[in-house]
């Protein structure tokens, strides 16, 4: 399962005044719907079938992270790295930026 959880998540926000990093991190099947994930480096982390629904990754690093079958229904990928992400089986469906 995961290595963090919503709430750990939350508040690694609210400490990281927009230099969020969560590079290689397991959040497998985590919901972060609706979280304000912008900028954050999210590169290698493991976001199987996390629930990202609606949530804000502008300009986020993915690049190389897991999001298969992932619920990325209406989030904001404006500007998000997706280089050699595995989207394979991921809601995109609203999504904006792609």
């Amino acid at each position: 399962m995961s290595d963090l959880t919503r709430t750990e998540v939350i508040k690694l926000i609210a400490i990281a005044q927009g230099n969020l990093n969560l590079r290689g991190v397991n959040l497998e099947k985590v919901d972060l719907s609706f979280l304000c994930l912008k900028g954050a480096n999210l590169n290698g982390a493991k976001l199987i079938e996390a629930n990202l629904r609606g949530a804000n990754l502008e300009r986020a690093n993915l690049g190389g992270a897991n999001l298969r079958g992932a619920d990325l229904v209406l989030a904001n990928l404006t500007g998000a790295d997706l280089r050699q992400a595995n989207l394979t089986g991921a809601n995109l469906g609203g999504a904006k930026g792609i």
